[in-house]
């Protein structure tokens, strides 16, 4: 219709720089006139992809919250547009890797909690499908891998906690396995340190990253004899059970309890006191994880980067007072 070839055609909906403007904009408005869709699947085979991108993570069941799955799964599709379709799953609930291949994968993105998936990431190497990693180091691998720098936040956070006063501190840790459990609590640790304060490992108490297990690592401090002033809650779903359980025993933040958290997801601001919080780039490290894994598949990047860190940013709010 247009008197120009298949490949013109092609090239101009897929915004080739090889293609003239005007010529792209005449195929694109026939393409429009008569309801042209791509064949994905004709495309797929002449092309050898599967035009599908894998979103994997550690787990889905406990430790991924809900604000961590949306900020990252909408970091991932605002950068593919539509060019691929993304596929969620996670690692934990993978019977096997058989399913893991270049056939069925052009790039897999990995937002990783856990050594545990080192096996899976191992796999996908070897498949040599590209890949990128985000949330936590791989020892051992060389991959490009995207991080928010978790040890500084939460060094940061401790660091003005003790500017205000506070010199008994609780923590509420998150999944002993999850790498960014010990990123938090070394970076606690290291303001503690910094500061010429011994932390007390009597006020060191372990959660799961969820409402119910900030709720009763809290019941359990505030059975302490000696009472911390402060809880570093090591995110923020922990801080919000944590705060249910002060409102519960009768006792008020900040007065009774300063209380802090991490992640800044987005109920925090509307709090009763406002948290204080840690904003950790989620959304933003998907963007950057997955313009790279696009990079990757179309042959602009050959080389791993190495490791990207993403700086995290203090949020000073209500839930922590200035004591003498």
């Amino acid at each position: 219709m247009l008197n120009v070839s298949h490949t013109t055609v092609s090239r101009s909906l897929n915004d080739s720089p090889l293609i003239s403007s005007e010529t792209k904009n005449r195929v694109k408005e026939l393409a429009k006139a008569h309801n042209y869709r791509p064949n994905v699947n004709a495309r797929s085979l002449v092309l050898s992809k599967s035009y599908n991108i894998g979103l994997f993570f550690s787990t889905l069941k406990t430790g991924t919250t809900a604000n961590f799955f949306l900020n990252a799964v909408r970091g991932v599709n605002s950068i593919v547009k539509g060019r691929y379709t993304v596929a969620v799953d996670a690692i934990d609930l993978l019977a096997d890797f058989q399913q893991i291949n270049r056939r069925n994968f052009d790039g897999i993105a990995v937002m990783s909690q856990s050594p545990n998936d080192d096996p899976f990431i191992a796999h996908v190497l070897r498949e040599k499908i590209p890949l990128v990693v985000m949330n936590r180091e791989v020892v051992g691998q060389k991959v490009t891998t995207v991080l928010s720098d978790d040890l500084a936040g939460a060094y940061q956070l401790t660091k003005y906690i003790i500017e205000q006063g506070h010199r008994d501190i609780a923590i509420i840790e998150g999944k002993p396995e999850f790498r960014t459990t010990y990123k938090r609590k070394r970076g606690f640790l290291n303001a503690h340190l910094e500061a010429g304060l011994e932390f007390n490992e009597g006020y060191s108490f372990m959660g799961k990253y969820d409402l119910e297990s900030g709720y009763k690592a809290m019941k359990l401090i505030m059975e302490l004899k000696e009472l911390p002033t402060a809880i570093f809650c090591s995110n923020d779903e922990m801080a919000l059970g944590a705060m249910k359980a002060i409102k519960q025993g009768g006792l008020s933040m900040p007065d009774h309890f300063s209380i802090a958290g991490f992640d800044d997801m987005g109920f925090t601001a509307y709090l009763t006191p406002a948290l204080t919080t840690v904003l950790r780039p989620v959304e933003e490290m998907s963007k950057e994880g997955t313009q790279i894994l696009l990079n990757k598949i179309e042959g602009e990047l050959m080389d791993n980067l190495g490791i990207i860190n993403l700086d995290t940013k203090l949020i000073v709010r209500d839930s922590v007072k200035k004591i003498n």
